[in-house]
C-alpha cells in the first residue's frame, strides 16, 4: 500500500461497543438482548455472584422478554487457557444465539473466549494469544454477540477488544486482542457494584488508574512509523486525541470518588462515579494501549503463588490484576517521565482536580510528582504498592523480566524503548513500599 510518503503514522483508529449508563439501567438488558435478536443466551457468571443472586435476577429479567437461559456460573478468578477451554467443553454452544457476561473483567473475558470457541470450535487458545506467547492468529470472522454487564469498577472489558489470560504452562498472563471480540452492548449500572467488598473496590480502582495513566502517556499514534496497510494498524494506535479525553475524564473521576468508593460502599455517588472512570478509561486504554504496568502485572500475576488477598474468596491464592498493576506503576512512570513530562504532570493534575486540591509548582516536582500522588492514593486505599507484599524478592526477578519481556504488544506503547535493564531497575525499585 502506498503510504502517501508521509515520515510517520497520521490515522487514528477507535471503536466502541453503544453503552447503556445508569443506575437501574440492568433492567434493559432483555430489551438490548431483544434488539440484537437474541431467542436464547449462554449467561456466564463466577460462584460468589451467583450465591448473591444477582445473575438469577438477571435470567428473570431475560426470560421476561421471552428469551431461553441457560447459565454457566464457574467462572475462574483471573481465567486461565485450560480453564476457558475446558468452560468451552463444558458449556458447548449449541442453540445459542449468544451470550451475557454478569460480573468482573474474568467473567466478561470468560464469555468473550467462549463466544470465539462455540464459533470455532476444535481451534486451540494458544492460536490468538499474542506474539510470541501464542501464534497472535486473527479472530477468522464474526462471533456471536455479546451483551456485558459489570459488576465491578475497573477492568473496562466491557468496552474492549481484549481478553487477559494466564498461560498455564509458562505461568505468565497474556491477552487476545481482536476487534471481533469487543462486547455488542454494554450495560453498565452502578447498583450492581455496591456488594463489592472494600479490598476489591481498591484493586479494581487501581486497574482504572493504570488505565487512564498508561493510555495518556503511551507512544503518541504520530510517533510511529505508517503501517503498511490498514489490517496491520494495531488496535492499540498511541495516545490519540479521541482516548485523550476519555483518560483524562477517568484520571478526574478516580482522583474525586475511588477514596469514598473503598471507604463508604454505599456511597452510590462514588459507586457511579467508578462506574464511569472504568467505563472511560476503558474507552480510552482500549484504542491507546497499556504498557509497562501492564506488561510487568503479566509475570506478577503468573508467578505469584501463595498471596491470598482480602476481601476475594477464601483460601484461594493469587494476585489481583489491579494490585499486580499499581505495584511497579510508580516506578514505570518515574522511567517515562522524561519522554513526555507534560503528560505526567498534567496526569497528577487531574488526580488532585478530581479530589478537590491544586498542584503548586509543579514543574519542578519532576519525575516524582504521578509516582507520590499514586503511592498516596494507594496507600488510603489500603493497598501496597511494593512486590515483596506479595512474596517476590530480589532472586525473582530475573524470572519477572523474562515474563515482561514477553509483552511486546504493550511493550511497543510505552512512550520510550525498554530494555530488560530497565525492567530490572523498575522490579527494583518496586519491591519494597517507600515511606510517606
Amino acid at each position: 500500500m502506498n503510504t502517501g510518503g508521509w515520515p510517520s503514522e497520521t490515522v487514528i483508529t477507535w471503536q466502541a461497543p453503544p453503552v447503556r449508563f445508569g443506575l437501574g439501567a440492568t433492567r434493559e438488558v432483555g430489551y438490548e438482548a431483544r434488539q440484537l435478536g437474541l431467542r436464547s443466551v449462554l449467561l456466564v457468571t463466577d460462584p460468589q455472584l451467583w450465591q448473591a443472586g444477582l445473575p438469577q435476577r438477571v435470567e428473570k429479567l431475560l426470560a421476561a422478554d421471552g428469551i431461553s437461559v441457560r447459565a454457566f456460573h464457574e467462572t475462574e478468578i483471573e481465567p486461565t487457557d485450560r480453564g476457558i477451554e475446558q468452560a468451552a467443553r463444558r458449556t458447548d454452544g449449541a442453540g445459542v444465539d449468544g451470550y451475557i457476561a454478569v460480573g468482573g473483567g474474568s467473567s466478561i473475558d470468560t464469555a468473550k473466549m467462549l463466544s470465539l470457541l462455540h464459533s470455532y470450535p476444535g481451534v486451540p487458545v494458544a492460536r490468538y494469544l499474542n506474539r510470541p506467547v501464542g501464534d497472535g492468529e486473527p479472530v477468522p470472522g464474526p462471533v456471536r454477540p455479546l451483551i456485558a454487564v459489570p459488576t465491578t469498577s475497573g477492568t473496562g472489558s466491557e468496552c474492549t477488544a481484549m481478553v487477559a489470560l494466564e498461560v498455564s504452562e509458562l505461568r505468565v498472563k497474556t491477552g487476545i486482542a481482536d476487534r471481533r471480540l469487543t462486547p455488542a452492548v454494554a450495560i453498565v449500572d452502578p447498583l450492581n457494584t455496591v456488594t463489592m467488598p472494600a479490598a476489591v473496590t481498591a484493586a479494581s480502582g487501581y486497574d482504572v488508574l493504570c488505565h487512564a495513566c498508561e493510555s495518556y502517556t503511551a507512544r503518541p499514534f504520530d510517533h510511529r512509523p505508517p503501517y503498511p496497510a490498514p489490517e496491520d494498524r494495531p488496535i492499540y494506535v498511541g495516545a490519540n486525541p479521541i482516548s485523550d479525553v476519555w483518560a483524562e475524564q477517568a484520571l478526574r473521576l478516580t482522583g474525586r470518588y475511588l477514596r469514598r468508593a473503598v471507604l463508604n460502599p454505599h456511597d452510590l455517588r462514588a459507586r457511579a462515579g467508578m462506574s464511569q472512570a472504568a467505563l472511560f478509561a476503558g474507552l480510552g486504554f482500549g484504542n491507546a494501549g497499556t504498557h509497562i504496568p501492564h506488561a510487568c502485572a503479566y509475570p506478577i500475576a503468573g508467578l505469584a503463588r501463595d498471596y491470598v488477598p482480602a476481601g476475594y474468596p477464601s483460601g484461594r491464592a493469587f494476585v489481583p490484576h489491579g494490585q499486580a498493576v499499581v505495584a511497579t506503576a510508580p516506578a514505570a512512570f518515574a522511567f517515562t517521565f522524561a519522554a513526555a513530562p507534560e503528560r505526567h504532570i498534567r496526569a497528577a493534575e487531574l488526580l488532585a482536580a478530581g479530589a478537590g486540591a491544586r498542584l503548586d509548582g509543579v514543574d519542578a516536582a519532576g519525575p516524582d510528582l504521578l509516582p507520590g500522588m499514586i503511592r498516596d492514593l494507594v496507600r488510603d486505599t489500603g493497598g501496597s504498592t511494593g512486590i515483596a507484599a506479595f512474596g517476590f524478592g530480589t532472586d525473582d526477578i530475573s524470572d519477572l523480566i523474562d515474563g515482561a519481556v514477553r509483552q511486546q504488544r504493550l511493550l511497543s506503547c510505552c512512550p520510550r524503548d525498554v530494555t530488560a535493564t530497565d525492567l530490572e531497575r523498575i522490579f527494583a525499585g518496586s519491591l519494597a513500599e517507600e515511606p510517606r
